[in-house]
């Protein structure tokens, strides 16, 4: 979806931008998005392989449900969710605005000071990790003229908390990810999430308990669990991005390409990590486009 769009009152912005060079390995992507306008909607916020980072403008974050379900409903200013693979519930009245940050788990001690693991499943105010830090950014983008100078905004602080001469948590103080966790996350994520907990043990030296448990304390996922949330995030979005042309693939198709059993394989995943099955998905994010079967019950 490009933006901005203004038609009728309708205002529909989706820009994106890279961070700066020095910002890639812990942060993916910087996500703009401002609505006004459209209808009323719940959006699923899906399990991927990067925490969530977001700083809104105009009005709060509204979770109508968490990964956790034992964590209640809110609305939010500022939030830091870490991996999970259960969908959050997103809600909100025709307006939503904002700009997402998708962190790298193994960046999380360098940018958070902490490790990803400690925010498993959870979303809190980020100013409850980054403290004053992530109020005065937040107000400083709400005040920001437009999309460009926010993102130039967020390179200049996120490059400032990462030097450890500006007093930030970044390389140079404190200790890093293990070389092991390290090196099975990288696996993990060129194979798109082929490789067996096993041969991730082999690999690093580690035997598959102690590797699952480290891995698990550094990211906050066993690598399984990991592995799926690579290869369901890889399916998602391929789904998604043929969808916006109007043209989905076969369900079939698209299991065999993303490293499934099957067509029923996928699906099942589907459920379990997006809470429906694909076609209920593309028709809540995409409006009147279904997922063509070919072949098969989606389970």
């Amino acid at each position: 979806m490009a933006g901005p769009a203004h038609l009728s009152g309708l205002i529909d912005e989706s820009p994106l931008a890279s961070p700066a060079p020095p910002l890639r390995p812990y942060v993916s992507a910087y996500a703009g998005y401002r609505q006004a306008g459209v209808p009323p909607r719940q959006h699923r916020g899906l399990p991927s392989p990067r925490l969530t980072l977001i700083f809104t403008l105009d009005e709060p974050l509204t979770l109508a449900g968490h990964p956790d379900p034992g964590q209640a409903p809110g609305a939010y200013d500022t939030l830091i969710g870490g991996l999970h693979t259960r969908p959050a519930l997103i809600t909100h009245q025709g307006r939503q605005s904002g700009v997402q940050l998708g962190l790298h788990p193994l960046g999380a001690r360098a940018l958070l000071g902490l490790p990803a693991g400690e925010l498993a499943s959870i979303d809190l105010p980020a100013e409850a990790v980054l403290g004053r830090w992530a109020t005065e950014l937040g107000e400083r983008l709400r005040a920001a003229a437009d999309w460009p100078e926010r993102f130039r905004l967020l390179d200049t602080q996120l490059l400032r908390r990462l030097s450890p001469a500006a007093g930030g948590t970044g390389p140079g103080r404190g200790a890093g990810p293990a070389l092991e966790v390290v090196r099975a996350w990288r696996l993990l994520a060129r194979s798109r999430g082929a490789v067996p907990v096993a041969a991730l043990a082999d690999d690093v030296g580690w035997s598959a308990r102690h590797l699952t448990a480290r891995f698990r304390q550094e990211t906050g996922l066993t690598p399984k669990a990991a592995a799926r949330v690579i290869r369901f995030d890889r399916a998602r979005r391929l789904l998604g991005a043929a969808a916006g042309t109007g043209t989905p693939p076969l369900l079939a198709d698209l299991a065999v390409h993303c490293g499934y059993f099957d067509q029923a394989h996928l699906a099942r995943e589907f459920r379990a990590l997006a809470g429906c099955p694909p076609s209920r998905w593309l028709a809540e994010e995409f409006r009147n486009v279904q997922a063509p079967e070919g072949g098969g019950a989606e389970g």
